[in-house]
């Protein structure tokens, strides 16, 4: 078994978009780096404050869009850089602290153990989570468009926190910059008749990440973004 860690630990990149997280993505790649991980990418997707400098200080693969660009386009950049670098697994996860770093390492074995194509960390498993209000409500309904849209029923379309391998990362090229990425790279998982599952993940809201992330408007402006673009 340590022998199938330290394997895992060398083949999996991890792949954190990060935006104006120069308060919270210290303690993520501390715990990354903790826990034994050797490839880290951080994309700093236009930052205006010291997020950059910060993951610097670490020692992890520091990426840089000039602009923001958004969520889609940091996690592209972050996943073209660690095919060219040799990554056999990818994991993308989020820079605010929400997602847990001890949770990486369970979705990598899924995927390798169970034999599929992409494991989808789901917030909503864990009956454990707390999780508001808003985001149970709001996460219906996107699995039920998410459904709708690309005919995969899963339930958390929304999570940032996925595991696959490198060749599901290659035949499913992202083309949405926005957060209209998670659904999309749903829809290549009926497009490329990919093998998948969920697994249960934890997660922490405080006020500070119920600040960022979606709300009902960009939802809205998600789903139009979605209908309107004829690839689907």
């Amino acid at each position: 078994m340590k022998h199938l860690i330290k394997d895992l630990l060398h083949k999996t990149f991890i792949v954190i978009p990060a935006k104006d997280e120069s308060t919270r993505i210290g303690g993520v790649l501390s715990k990354l780096l903790n826990l034994g991980f050797e490839n880290i990418v951080v994309v700093d997707d236009g930052s205006m404050d010291d997020t950059n400098k910060v993951a610097s200080e670490f020692g992890v693969n520091v990426l840089e869009h000039v602009i923001n660009l958004g969520a889609g386009a940091a996690t592209q950049t972050g996943i073209d850089y660690s095919v060219r670098r040799g990554a056999d697994y990818i994991v993308t996860m989020d820079a605010d602290h929400q997602h847990q770093p001890e949770d990486v390492m369970n979705l990598v074995k899924m995927l390798v153990e169970e034999k599929v194509d992409i494991v989808i960390g789901s917030r909503f498993i864990d009956k454990e989570n707390d999780i508001p209000t808003s985001r149970i409500f709001y996460n219906k309904i996107a699995n039920w468009i998410t459904y709708f849209l690309t005919g995969v029923k899963v339930t958390d379309s929304q999570s940032g926190m996925k595991a696959f391998t490198k060749k599901f990362a290659k035949q499913s090229r992202l083309n949405f910059n926005g957060f209209e990425f998670s659904v999309e790279m749903i829809r290549y998982i009926k497009l490329n008749k990919s093998d998948f599952l969920e697994y249960p993940i934890k997660v922490i809201y405080t006020e500070d990440t119920m600040s960022k992330g979606q709300s009902f408007f960009t939802g809205v402006k998600m789903l139009g973004k979605l209908m309107r673009m004829n690839r689907w």
